[in-house]
């Protein structure tokens, strides 16, 4: 797999019925190692040993209903208070630009969830901004912030 801007982590990789998988932390099973995928093993990890986010409060692949429409975010981070979704991050393969196409997608998963910060990464360059849903304003981060700063 391509290298990523991304620090390296021990991934668990095997293959099994002639496919390469790779261990989700979060859901605890192996996946199909495709390049998105490559990409979100990389940034939970990035999230949890570098931005202190805890595994227990993140979750892979949730499942949200968008115009009747089922539709999967690739991770939500919750706030540990009454497990309410705090960030949304959108995941693309490394040779997917990040287009305004990709941040009108995560906005609309947005719309269901109602989350403060939304992250887009395809790897290479990744994107933070703070929603003001209130207001209906945004603010782009220079940095993926910890944890803490995001509460």
């Amino acid at each position: 797999m391509q290298p990523l801007n991304l620090p390296p982590f021990e991934a668990n990789i095997k293959k099994q019925n002639g496919m390469v998988k790779i261990l989700d932390i979060l859901r605890q099973k192996f996946v199909v190692l495709t390049p998105e995928e490559w990409v979100r093993q990389h940034f939970v990890h990035f999230l949890i040993e570098q931005k202190g986010y805890s595994k227990t409060l993140m979750a892979n692949e949730v499942a949200v209903t968008l115009n009747g429409m089922s539709r999967r975010c690739d991770t939500v981070v919750y706030r540990q208070e009454g497990m309410k979704p705090l960030m949304i991050v959108e995941y693309k393969r490394p040779d997917v630009e990040i287009t305004q196409r990709v941040f009108e997608q995560i906005c609309r998963y947005n719309m269901v969830l109602e989350v403060e910060w939304l992250v887009v990464s395809n790897g290479l360059k990744h994107y933070c901004c703070q929603v003001d849903i209130k207001n209906g304003g945004y603010a782009f981060m220079k940095d993926i912030p910890s944890y803490g700063e995001i509460l």
